[in-house]
């Protein structure tokens, strides 16, 4: 008999019902007794209902069992691999989807050239909802989301007391940065962490993006970037506040608090329903708010 039976397809959450992510870092991750379990390097033991959860965020010092990665897609949760501090974002275990559905819809809007320009200029009307964007290219909204990003900096800095000096990190070099710069870098790899996980179990393809084009997960952050200015850049600019000494401990709990208040694993599904105007979209009454995050 095998210690990790598979749940019944119909007895999994769907994304928009799980918990968020869980971060884990020096442990280990194996199956016994019929459940995941994690053992932490001081010889705590947690088991973790790995069906119920929207993504395992694997820091350093972390193993996992075949076993544990087998249970782990079975359940449909995906693996995220991050840095130190969650600094980074590495990669990700992408779970088999259960039909092709979403692959197709996306590969066949993000092919056509004119779908591919009206998702991507939804994506900006989310951001600027009294702006036509009609006629707009991509580097004008991109230079238009620059400037919006940047002032969204500096009001939060002044709001939060925390000395803001631009945007500025070294990959090869973490040290070099400030506490801000750090704790933006920590809020966002865990917020790509999340994204992934929403978009790999709800099959959308994580490599083709409509406004971002570079790299391998250009759809991851798309899709990340709708929601930074709620979760993701508050609360690092709050987590510096409170201690400004820096703590990504403290970053991952505040955007944890962020992404439940904002409902995000509830939004995420509904938004990019709306944007591939699939069934999944809540329906749009007349005179209604558009539904979550297209506000």
């Amino acid at each position: 008999m095998p210690l990790f039976e598979r749940p019944p397809l119909e007895t999994l959450a769907p994304a928009k019902d799980r918990w968020t992510p869980i971060y884990l870092e020096h442990g280990r991750l194996e199956v016994d007794d019929s459940s995941v379990k994690w053992i932490s390097a001081e010889g705590l033991l947690c088991r973790i209902p790995v069906a119920t959860v929207s993504a395992l965020i694997l820091g350093p010092g972390t193993t996992i069992t075949h076993a544990a990665v087998k249970a782990c897609a079975e359940s449909n949760t995906p693996i995220c691999w991050t840095g130190e501090d969650s600094m980074r974002f590495y990669a990700f275990g992408l779970t088999p989807n259960h039909t092709n559905d979403m692959p197709r819809i996306h590969a066949e809007a993000w092919a056509d050239k004119r779908r591919r320009t009206q998702i991507a200029r939804a994506m900006f009307r989310i951001r600027f909802p009294e702006t036509d964007m009609e006629g707009k290219t991509i580097k004008e909204m991109r230079g238009m989301e620059g400037l919006r990003v940047r002032a969204l900096y500096a009001r939060l800095g002044i709001e939060y007391g925390v000395t803001w000096k631009g945007r500025n990190y070294n990959r090869q070099n973490w040290d070099v940065a400030d506490n801000i710069n750090k704790a933006l870098s920590a809020a966002n790899a865990s917020l790509y962490a999340l994204c992934a996980a929403v978009i790999c179990s709800l099959g959308y393809l994580p490599s083709l993006g409509f406004v971002h084009d570079g790299g391998t997960l250009p759809f991851v952050y798309d899709v990340a970037d709708l929601y930074k200015h709620l979760v993701s850049i508050p609360a690092a600019f709050q987590a510096v506040r409170q201690n400004p000494a820096g703590s990504s401990d403290l970053v991952r709990q505040l955007l944890k608090e962020r992404i439940e208040e904002e409902t995000l694993l509830q939004r995420i599904p509904k938004d990019l329903a709306a944007l591939f105007q699939t069934d999944e979209a809540a329906p749009i009454q007349a005179g209604a708010r558009p539904p979550s995050a297209i506000q």
